[in-house]
């Protein structure tokens, strides 16, 4: 299932004010146009009504000769206009004549062969429209010259009908213009409009597990964006509040566990020794180290920040010591290998000598019983546990550090040790990585921020 990408803010807001300039732009014309044909302005300014009604009207007969149609619009102005003339000729010589042509006007007939376009007033100084034009224009009929009055009015039809080419001459290219600055005006409004969504963002990237009580800042967040950001902050609270009681339980059966288990070993070490109460003792032992793990799982979550210079050689060094007699009984070698005599780094001594008895053990058990398990230190504070087992599959190496998770089914621990060891290490500012071992095995690599010696 293919995810939508998220819309642009930037680009819908500059398509939808690019719309709306270009709808305002088309209502207040058509509006100013509908005002002067209500009251009357632009058919008494407007002098080519009868023109244009003779240019639609006229056409060719069969045999080419100048005819004109009566054209619902051309039955209007014969109505309208009692007086009616005009002359129609085309650039052969024929010619279309209907009425009579007044007295002013006879001079110019003789001279339409050199005359293009004209406007012809009965007296000087009369203002628009002119009492007769005469004009070339293009018709069905051809190009033709046309001669007559300006009696005729404006035709609503033909207005509407030159909508679209007014549309697209003159609404459009200024509504082009007006959305060209506002793509480039919109990115700058935005920004400034929404910076303070954008701390508000910066400041949710920070948010991590270890960080609780955090809540994104409210100030400068636009008024239409502040409920997402209040409901946002109220989820966190929840997310904490059930966080604490999440942990707090976690303490609790912790701390319940270790008084039973206690006595439960007491109990086992009183019992005569046969093969059943060495696996009991076993199992018990498991629980045990089970409720120590959730136990460092909380100390560690109230550690504090200020950690103090500690030795990784001598750490490491006393695990050894600590877990040798468990490798030799399992059938192991054990091997220590430290790149000098100290290696400083700051931390916490306890959380770290419980990591590397983690990996220890985990080689212990996961090593196949066979082999060498080497701990080595490094003189850039890194600690390498290295077994000679099966190894870790490249696929299951980041889910092996999730709590309970364990590489096999029939493993007896718990699956906490390595995420254990990952928790120490995120809050030490290291990290733990699983490499393939030399020359078979794993190889569990400890990487602290190292100390001058």
């Amino acid at each position: 299932m293919s995810m939508r990408r998220p819309r642009s803010l930037k680009w819908s807001l500059v398509l939808r004010i690019a719309l709306l300039q270009c709808a305002m732009l088309t209502l207040i014309i058509v509006g100013i146009l509908g005002t002067m044909l209500a009251t009357g302005l632009i058919p008494h300014d407007y002098e080519d009504g009868t023109m244009d009604v003779l240019a639609d009207a006229v056409a060719r007969d069969a045999s080419g000769k100048l005819v004109l149609d009566e054209t619902p619009d051309m039955t209007t102005l014969r109505s309208n206009v009692a007086d009616l003339w005009f002359i129609i000729r085309d650039k052969q010589g024929q010619r279309l004549q209907e009425g009579t042509v007044p007295a002013t006007f006879q001079p110019f007939v003789g001279l339409l062969d050199n005359i293009s376009d004209a406007r012809v007033d009965l007296a000087l100084g009369q203002a628009a429209p002119p009492a007769g034009k005469i004009r070339w224009t293009e018709t069905a009929a051809g190009n033709v010259q046309i001669m007559t009055g300006t009696k005729g009015g404006l035709s609503l039809l033909r207005l509407l009908g030159q909508a679209p080419q007014f549309f697209l001459q003159g609404i459009l290219p200024l509504a082009g213009l007006m959305a060209l600055a506002t793509l480039f005006a919109t990115p700058w409004v935005v920004r400034g409009a929404l910076s303070g969504l954008g701390h508000a963002a910066a400041e949710a990237e920070r948010i991590d597990i270890d960080q609780r009580g955090v809540q994104l800042p409210l100030k400068d967040v636009p008024k239409e964006v502040t409920p997402l950001v209040k409901a946002v902050n109220a989820a966190l609270a929840r997310l904490d509040k059930g966080y604490e009681r999440h942990k707090r339980f976690l303490t609790d059966a912790a701390h319940e566990l270790r008084t039973p288990v206690a006595i439960l070993n007491t109990r086992l070490a009183s019992l005569p020794a046969t093969p059943e109460r060495a696996r009991l003792l076993q199992d018990a032992a498991r629980l045990s180290t089970l409720t120590d793990q959730l136990l460092d799982l909380q100390r560690l979550d109230r550690q504090a920040t200020a950690f103090e210079k500690v030795d990784l050689v001598a750490i490491a060094r006393g695990v050894i010591v600590d877990l040798a007699p468990m490798a030799f009984s399992a059938g192991y070698e054990m091997s220590f290998e430290p790149a000098s005599e100290t290696v400083f780094a700051t931390g916490d001594r306890t959380a770290i000598e419980r990591a590397v008895t983690n990996l220890v053990q985990n080689a212990i058990e996961h090593g196949g019983r066979t082999g060498k398990i080497t701990v080595g230190v490094t003189a850039s504070a890194i600690i390498e546990v290295r077994d000679e087992g099966g190894g870790v599959p490249p696929g299951e190496r980041e889910r092996i550090f999730e709590p309970f998770d364990r590489l096999r089914p029939q493993d007896h621990g718990a699956g906490l040790g390595l995420n254990l060891v990952q928790e120490i290490m995120q809050l030490h500012g290291g990290r733990i990585d699983i490499l393939d071992g030399r020359p078979s095995g794993a190889c569990f690599r400890m990487t602290f921020r190292a100390l001058p010696a």
